[in-house]
């Protein structure tokens, strides 16, 4: 299972770069993200090379994290793929949050990571499924 650092910013100049610096000069590569904004302030979704020291680094900036799991789901990169995960979850009465794209640096392959409620269960029921689970 994937830990994915949740990180609640002011939606202003710079921000974001503020941010990628911090992880820039921690060593910590990013491996997926999503930016979700608002007026204000904006959600930035995003799975690392190391959470923990992730976190600690924008913590100690004055950032507000959090560290979720979520599950990384490689794929195929061809028509339908998203598709058939998806309508597994759906038949399996599983219910999204959110979904983004990443991909396996090692193989190539795109990697959806996902968020649903009680991430073990829905990890164990794709893997049944046949989907390969980072």
């Amino acid at each position: 299972m994937l830990k994915q650092l949740s990180l609640y910013s002011e939606n202003k100049k710079g921000t974001l770069m503020e941010i990628t610096n911090i992880l820039t000069g921690a060593g910590i590569n990013i491996w997926g993200s999503v930016t979700n904004d608002s007026a204000e302030f904006g959600i930035i979704r995003m799975v690392v090379s190391d959470s923990e020291l992730a976190k600690k680094k924008l913590e100690e900036a004055g950032y507000f994290c959090r560290l979720t799991n979520v599950i990384g789901v490689e794929m195929a990169d061809e028509v339908g793929a998203l598709n058939r995960l998806l309508k597994t979850l759906y038949d399996s009465n599983i219910n999204v949050d959110y979904i983004y794209l990443s991909f396996n640096r090692d193989s190539g392959l795109p990697v959806q990571i996902l968020h649903a409620a009680d991430a073990s269960e829905v990890e164990e029921c794709i893997k049944a499924k046949g989907f390969q689970v980072l």
